[in-house]
């Protein structure tokens, strides 16, 4: 690599966004209390989810990503997994799953998330037995980080 490619990468090296992830997983029952009576819902047909306005259980899958500022992790994602999972549990639980569908648990989240991390970039990921979910992305407006190659 001559000496202006190495700069060039540098350059892009320097400039690139960082982000850690988490995953971790809680069990917890919601419901849709809708579906019973929603007729897109209802259709008595193939496609019925009335089930849904009942309560039901499900691990609930998060992964969870933040900006961070440098290599040397500002957060350390062992540490935040565990504040993560705190907020969920124990006797200072502070977010609850039941009964909220899994856009609502990602919005609670991110609440917690931005008032002890502010100003980062939030990509939030919760499903349903890892089998169904929502991606939430909590960007921020930022001047342009653009680079000239």
């Amino acid at each position: 690599m001559i000496q202006a490619e190495r700069e060039t990468v540098e350059r892009i090296k320097e400039a690139a966004g960082r982000q850690i992830w988490v995953t971790f997983r809680k069990e917890g029952i919601h419901c849709y209390p809708a579906a019973a009576t929603d007729p897109k819902l209802n259709t008595s047909d193939e496609y019925n989810v009335a089930f849904l306005a009942n309560p039901h259980r499900h691990i609930f899958h998060f992964r969870v990503s933040i900006d961070v500022w440098h290599n040397d992790r500002d957060i350390e994602f062992i540490q935040f997994k565990r504040w993560l999972e705190a907020l969920y549990s124990g006797a200072n639980t502070v977010l609850a799953l039941d009964y909220k569908s899994c856009e609502m648990i990602a919005d609670d989240l991110y609440v917690q998330i931005a008032a002890r991390y502010p100003n980062r970039c939030v990509i939030i990921e919760v499903s349903e037995d890892g089998e169904n979910g929502c991606s939430i992305s909590y960007n921020l407006t930022r001047p342009n980080n653009s680079i000239v190659i």
